[in-house]
């Protein structure tokens, strides 16, 4: 998103060298013009595919109607006969986990992974709890299980269906998102008065100038409300990206921030005994665990079956519980109660940011918040355009003035790189972006002759 440059200071006091706000707003005014010309497109790909993806657990409901879905009856196969039903759909894969059917009307849905697919694709087979009808098989992704129409919506917006190298236009945009909505939170700080006053420009015969405020006003009161949702978006989204994931995942360890687990390792049997699908999570019903849950079979020898809730839209519920599947016995339990805070923060985080964590109001939040990048972006490349030139000049809107880092003091100048340089540490795709826009904007001031602010 870009912010007008608004009014120029007048000479005398470009003739000072301020300090403090005044010495270091126009450098911030020209990185927030660059940063916002070339990564909106980027912001609004971003927020035009999360939108798409926000109503897809609606959505996945509706499309696959036939394999979630079943009639009502008494009647019901034990899992243990679901899942042999299912294999023979999939005779080549790895039984992976169980979901039984949470009500009269759900399918099981039995997971299992092929060889030749990823890591976080698996094969999942729905089975008519109730007489053991297949209902279809599909591909679906990650833990979550989303189904071929969200796992698509997912990696479009995630990476635009373009592997590994389109992930970095997702973190481009995490990264400089966060970065946009601060360094625009102190321009609107430090010109709330300009702002008020240029808005007011609202005579028609005013021209390109009440336009101008117009929109100036749109920008910034969008921006200034929508602050602290665009910055939880921000790093919410840097969890997923590739390298600054890597850093927000190394920071976690050393914090001991981590989402702890239950144990799931056991005394092997030597028989290799195992009570079974069934009594597994009738044992763990018993001592508690509602519906709907997620059963993982053992790996290996050596190793219980984890039972996890799976309840969408309440993030309490996702106790867990380790079975020995030898004697049917609990080993272990995991109450999310019992989660460290940070860990309870990020999980928290992680399913609002997929619009799970409270349901419905969570949508209607990143509906807001997307339709809020959409016009940021919109406004900001509307200013740039209402400060083109007069006919025959470039055609294209002014950019703030160049050399203006020679106006800040040296104790705010100083302390503002070095901020810079940490978070180019911490978010390399930003870092590498903005020596990016560093080069742009010497080859322009090259190329045009455009020359530098000087103080005295």
């Amino acid at each position: 998103m870009t912010v007008d440059e608004h009014e120029a200071p007048p000479p005398e006091q470009r003739r000072r060298a301020p300090g403090g706000w005044a010495g270091v707003r126009p450098l911030l005014m020209r990185l927030h013009f660059y940063a916002g010309v070339l990564v909106a497109p980027f912001l609004l790909v971003a927020a035009l595919s999360g939108l798409a993806y926000i109503y897809t657990p609606q959505l996945e409901q509706v499309v696959h109607d036939h394999e979630l879905h079943v009639p009502a009856a008494a009647a019901s196969v034990p899992l243990s006969r679901q899942v042999e039903l299912a294999r023979q759909e999939v005779p080549e894969g790895k039984l992976v986990s169980v979901r039984p059917g949470a009500t009269p009307t759900d399918s099981t849905q039995v997971v299992f992974h092929l060889p030749d697919a990823g890591s976080s694709f698996n094969q999942t087979v729905f089975v008519n709890p109730h007489d053991g009808e297949i209902r279809g098989s599909l591909e679906t992704y990650g833990s979550s299980q989303a189904l071929p129409v969200r796992a698509w919506l997912s990696g479009l917006h995630r990476n635009l269906h373009l592997g590994e190298f389109g992930r970095l236009y997702s973190e481009l945009a995490a990264s400089w998102l966060g970065v946009l909505v601060l360094v625009g939170l102190g321009l609107w700080v430090g010109r709330r008065g300009v702002l008020r006053r240029i808005a007011r420009r609202d005579n028609p015969a005013a021209g390109p100038a009440a336009k101008r405020g117009r929109t100036v006003s749109r920008h910034a009161t969008v921006g200034v409300w929508a602050a602290i949702g665009l910055l939880f978006l921000s790093a919410t989204g840097l969890t997923w990206s590739a390298y600054a994931g890597e850093n927000v995942s190394d920071l976690r360890t050393a914090l001991d921030w981590t989402t702890p687990s239950v144990t799931s390792a056991v005394d092997p049997s030597p028989t290799g005994a195992d009570v079974g699908i069934d009594a597994v999570r009738a044992a763990t019903a018993a001592a508690g665990l509602a519906d709907p849950v997620e059963i993982r079979v053992p790996a290996a020898a050596g190793k219980a079956y984890v039972v996890t809730q799976v309840q969408k839209g309440l993030p309490g519920k996702s106790d867990s519980m380790a079975v020995d599947p030898a004697t049917g016995q609990v080993t272990d339990t995991l109450r999310f109660a019992d989660y460290p805070l940070m860990a309870k923060l990020t999980k928290w985080g992680i399913d609002a940011h997929m619009g799970m964590l409270f349901g419905l109001p969570n949508q209607i939040v990143l509906t807001a918040l997307a339709l809020a990048i959409i016009g940021l972006v919109a406004w900001g490349y509307r200013m740039w355009w209402l400060r083109r030139p007069p006919l025959g000049a470039n055609r294209f809107g002014k950019a703030p003035p160049r050399g203006t880092w020679r106006r800040a003091s040296p104790t705010v100048l100083v302390p503002l790189v070095v901020v810079g340089g940490l978070l180019a540490w911490f978010l390399p795709v930003f870092g590498v972006s903005l020596v990016a826009f560093l080069v742009v904007d010497a080859l322009v001031a090259f190329s045009t002759k455009e020359e530098p602010t000087k103080t005295g």
